[in-house]
């Protein structure tokens, strides 16, 4: 039965082809026969990782498989330290990438929703309550407000049907439903007006309607199996530490094959130059490496944890970093979700309301002044109107007890109690607006009596209520302005009612449509006394010769914070691109306000998007600022046509129609509080809070991760040729070995590691974000990276060598020369080393950073320094490292010669010999790719 189109269907078509009675239903026998054909009306999860696997998948990246080979090439050649050392490095990075993923995971499921798992069902002739994973198609289901839709149905009967739909198709406005038959072939689903949707909620209104489709089938179950068949692509830092780890396995074995034939040529013995052969291969092969990545990662995690967002997956906070484009969904992500009467017009005035989503606060404003609604009898009397005529309620949740456990750090949002809509957000909003001016619904319901109600119908459009008050009944009325105005007579102009003349209904219509131009909702607001004689027994009865007072105008507003993120990332060079299924009217205002359209911007609608092939979206997809009345299907498209363009996209949204879009963006973020379960279980990051400004934070994070990454690649790849240098020109030039392969271990292990961990948590420069984003393509070694390690690699090498060679000739006649000219090469290697790691927190030289500002930095470096004069002074350590205690004179030595690679070239930058290639942004005011300038 997949395939049909429900929408067009009669009543008798739709009884023949579900093979059921709309009056009785299915018999118990009939519905466990199609049970077992269907199978259960529920989403197919993919089954999750078992932690083992989880911890196993740890060890697949290439690095630690380089790591790996290096410890059975230790182990064979008998150095057990260097091989335990190097599985301790394996194992810590493989637990600390397997907690953070392992708590994730609890953490999201902490933040699940529980949906409805029950559902009213017509069985053989009688209504019973069963489990919704039992129903069948051809079951008839009852619905009413609070419920959610248990499956796709086909609308039988509707009374006064409202149904949020705004997970599945990204409607801020609740769909009237209705039960006749649609005959357009194929509209969006937003506009099948007669079918509801599994998942979705009824917010008003009952219904009565036939399953269709259950479990996979639905709509939902679409969308499902497209996240599922969607393929996760590797992050850019994967991509670079893969690359990394391949160069350096090249290097790793020439050098060993180099340096072994250089030392044998020139006399040394073959075993001892095989061993230091490998000891700089693995010295070539940064096993910190993977270690300090996750750990970098981590950290930075964990600062995200203090903002309320959570990461599944640690590479995804670097990916953010290289992030050119962010594609967000608007209901919910840029807006609230909360529509909000934001104008007012009455009598000719226009009275702004302030104050945002459900909480009821906020002040009335006129021509830039703040007015007091209690002593304006024509506002009184249209917030009065707009309680009465009124079936929702507005509540204040308490906070959660989850929330509770939660003490938020530095930075982080406060929780708090969320004022909530229970029934229809449009009434909701007039609610909110009656109370903003001090009239609260259950007390004016005390006063005023409600007697009758004549319901909101859409064909009528409009809503009225009978209420008695002081021995006298009053009519309230709330509807679409153009058909109310129909039924007025008179208009409350100022403080008197006056006869509604053609002239004033114009001016109504006017402000009417002023309002619609700037994409707000309108609802005009009408009464009239009734008279003991007058008959209200019908709508056409009551509602004629109605007093009209005014119109409200009211929006889903954006996010207060938004506006002022998407601002940051267009400086960053970053474009917003608001994907949304609501309209396109609606999308393009918001657009403006949050300043996410530019000059040349552009809008597509979904009906468009239906006509392109791939080729021409990806063409025109650096043009275009707003995507609206789109579907799953086209959002999945968008983010490939961006990724196509050279794109790294990351993708927000909250609903299950955002979920494959999420999935394939390079990075999929969900909304925590209002994000579906599906689409959490899509994305990479989890905004606990909601807020569209965490993502800019991560961005920053994610910028600062990965240059800290390349920070301490620099000072470990310099460090390393620095070592490799060392050894090689020594043989090359017929020298002794100026380090043995124990102290390029330990210089590999200590002097490396601990301040590489220290640059891992580095504060980021100042201009960090006002750089475009990097290229996804980029070259780990990119920006005159290679250089520098090259460069100060050669010089700490040559000054190395250039120390051991004047001690080796100065300690001629010291029975132990060649032992205390080891010790002299292998403090000057330490300290090169300890005074290039402040170089390589700035892009520029070591002047232009402020020395003791990484204060986990300096505790490194002391502590290295410390177990470096232990190696040198203490005579236990002293025959396992071979060194001898060294004097003032060589000390001198060691100095000049160590701080001679940096400050020399440090030296050189402040004398502009040295300019960086790094670019800022030029802003054209538009938020479209930003020019560059140089810096």
């Amino acid at each position: 039965m997949e395939g049909k189109a429900w929408h067009q269907l009669s009543e008798g078509q739709l009884q023949g082809a579900l093979n059921t009675d709309f009056k009785s239903g299915l018999s118990a026998e009939e519905a466990a026969k199609r049970l077992a054909d269907n199978g259960p009306n529920e989403l197919q999860e993919k089954r999750g990782e078992s932690p083992l696997k989880l911890l196993f998948n740890q060890f697949k990246d290439f690095m630690v498989l380089v790591l790996v080979g290096a410890v059975v090439i230790s182990g064979l050649l008998g150095e057990m330290l260097d091989a335990l050392t190097i599985i301790a490095i394996i194992l810590i990075n493989g637990i600390l990438g397997f907690y953070q993923e392992f708590r994730a995971e609890r953490s999201l499921r902490a933040l699940k929703e529980l949906s409805a798992p029950n559902a009213k069902v017509l069985r053989g002739g009688s209504y019973q309550l069963i489990p919704a994973k039992q129903l069948v198609p051809g079951d008839i289901v009852m619905l009413e407000s609070g419920d959610r839709v248990p499956a796709d149905v086909r609308f039988l009967e509707c009374n006064q049907c409202s149904v949020d739909e705004a997970a599945l198709t990204g409607e801020s406005v609740p769909v009237v439903k209705e039960s006749g038959v649609i005959n357009a072939e194929a509209p969006p689903l937003g506009d099948r007006k007669n079918c509801g949707y599994l998942g979705t909620m009824v917010t008003r209104g009952t219904a009565k309607g036939v399953v269709t489709v259950t479990g996979m089938s639905t709509e939902m179950g679409k969308i499902a199996d497209l996240i599922q068949m969607t393929e996760e692509a590797d992050t850019p830092l994967q991509h670079r530490l893969e690359q990394l780890g391949k160069i350096l396995i090249i290097v790793a074995i020439a050098l060993t094959v180099v340096v072994v034939l250089a030392g044998v040529l020139h006399g040394q013995p073959m075993y001892d130059m095989f061993l230091a052969g490998v000891s700089l291969a693995v010295a070539a092969i940064p096993e910190g490496l993977p270690a300090i990545v996750t750990i970098a990662l981590a950290l930075g995690v964990q600062r995200m944890i203090k903002r309320r967002a959570i990461v599944r997956k640690l590479p995804s906070v670097e990916t953010l970093g290289c992030a050119s484009v962010i594609c967000s969904d608007k209901t919910g992500t840029l807006t609230q979700n909360k529509m909000t009467v934001t104008q007012l017009w009455l009598g000719d005035r226009k009275i702004e309301v302030t104050g945002e989503g459900y909480e009821p606060t906020g002040q009335l404003k006129e021509a830039g002044k703040w007015i007091d609604s209690k002593g304006d009898a024509a506002l009184r009397r249209l917030t009065q109107i707009a309680a009465l005529c009124n079936n929702s309620e507005i509540t204040r949740d308490e906070q959660s007890d989850e929330s509770k456990k939660h003490k938020p750090g530095k930075g982080a949002i406060e929780d708090k109690a969320e004022w909530r809509v229970k029934g229809d957000p449009t009434e909701g909003a007039l609610l909110v607006l009656a109370a903003k001016t001090g009239l609260n619904k259950g007390a004016l319901e005390n006063l005023y009596k409600r007697e009758k109600e004549f319901p909101f119908d859409p064909e009528r459009k409009r809503m009225s209520v009978l209420v008695a008050h002081q021995g006298g009944k009053l009519i309230c009325t709330k509807g679409a302005p153009d058909l109310l105005v129909q039924r007025c007579a008179y208009v409350l102009w100022g403080d008197h009612v006056v006869p509604f003349t053609g002239t004033l209904k114009i001016k109504v219509m006017q402000a009417n449509e002023a309002m619609a131009r700037d994409s707000l909702r309108v609802l005009g607001l009408a009464f009239r006394e009734i008279k003991s004689y007058d008959s209200c027994d019908n709508d056409e009865q009551a509602e004629n010769g109605l007093i009209f007072v005014g119109l409200t105008g009211m929006m889903d507003p954006p996010r207060k914070e938004v506006k002022e993120a998407i601002t940051k990332c267009r400086h960053a060079g970053i474009k917003t691109v608001m994907i949304t299924g609501d309209h396109g009217v609606t999308a393009e205002a918001i657009a403006k306000t949050l300043g996410i359209i530019g000059r040349n911007g552009r809008v597509v609608t979904g009906t468009e998007l239906s006509t392109m092939d791939d080729a021409e979206l990806e063409r025109i997809a650096d043009d275009v600022n707003v995507y609206a009345r789109v579907s799953p299907e086209h959002k999945l498209r968008i983010v490939q046509a961006l990724q196509r363009r050279g794109h790294v996209v990351a993708m927000t949204g909250d609903g299950v129609n955002d979920a494959p879009a999420v999935k394939a963006a390079d990075i999929g973020i969900a909304m925590g509080i209002t994000g579906t379960d599906v689409t959490k279980e899509a994305s990479a990051l989890v905004l606990a809070d909601d807020n569209f400004s965490s993502i800019v934070a991560a961005v920053e994070e994610g910028r600062g991760i990965y240059e800290n990454i390349r920070k301490f690649i620099r000072y470990l790849l310099a460090s390393n040729v620095g070592e490799i240098m060392t050894m090689f020109l020594a043989m090359m030039a017929g020298f002794p070995l100026p380090l043995v392969p124990i102290q390029i271990l330990w210089v590999n292990l200590v002097t490396d590691g601990l301040p590489a961990m220290a640059l891992g948590v580095d504060q980021a420069e100042s201009d960090l974000m006002q750089h475009k984003p990097r290229s996804a393509k980029e070259n780990i070694f990119a920006r005159r990276l290679g250089w520098k390690i090259i460069s100060r690699g050669l010089l700490i090498g040559f000054c190395t060598l250039g120390a051991f060679v004047l001690a080796l000739h100065e300690g001629a006649s010291r029975p132990d020369q060649l032992v205390h000219a080891q010790t002299v090469a292998f403090a000057t290697l330490v300290m090169a080393q300890l005074i290039h790691v402040f170089d390589c927190r700035s892009s520029r030289s070591i002047f232009h950073r402020k020395l003791l500002e990484n204060k986990f930095l300096v505790l490194a470096v002391l502590s290295s320094l410390l177990l470096m004069l232990a190696v040198l002074y203490l005579e236990p350590l002293q025959p396992v490292f071979k060194t001898v205690p060294l004097n003032f004179r060589d000390w001198a030595l060691i100095i000049v010669a160590a701080g001679i690679p940096t400050f020399a070239m440090g030296i050189g930058s402040v004398l502009g010999t040295s300019k960086p290639k790094n670019r800022k942004i030029a802003y054209n005011g538009s938020n479209t790719a930003p020019r560059q300038v140089a810096r």
